[in-house]
């Protein structure tokens, strides 16, 4: 099997947009910006989400990667907290809550694994299945 991935570590100073315009930047060079923009606007989200949790919750660096392998793009998120993600009921009147609800909605998938240095997040994003899809790497 032949893979195409990226890697960027995203320190807390970086912020999230770094990261956004990072993954969109490799969105572009994969052609999925044209041939799937929902779907590379969900990666983005993802992404957004992902950082955003890392940094906040685990206040600590993300490393970010992504791996196209020509079936699914894998964005993976890991940070140095080794509390698995949660799922949570957000009220109406919550400003946050609804990230992994948004992810699980958005995506084709994704887990969590935990490890000595922290946990990973990988979400699944299959592009649609049309003529002029994606570029395979």
């Amino acid at each position: 099997m032949k893979a195409l991935g990226w890697a960027r570590t995203l320190p807390v100073a970086s912020g999230v947009r770094a990261g956004r315009v990072w993954a969109r930047r490799h969105l572009d060079e994969l052609g999925w910006t044209v041939s799937a923009p929902d779907t590379a606007d969900a990666v983005v989200l993802t992404v957004s989400e992902l950082v955003t949790n890392a940094h906040l919750h685990a206040r600590s660096d993300a490393d970010l990667v992504l791996t196209w392998d020509g079936t699914c793009l894998y964005v993976s998120v890991h940070d140095s907290s080794a509390q698995a993600p949660r799922p949570r009921e957000a009220g109406t009147d919550a400003t946050s809550g609804r990230g992994l609800a948004l992810i699980d909605a958005l995506s084709d998938g994704w887990r969590a694994r935990t490890d000595r240095s922290g946990k990973t997040v990988t979400v699944c994003f299959r592009p649609p299945t049309r003529p002029g899809g994606p570029r395979r790497a």
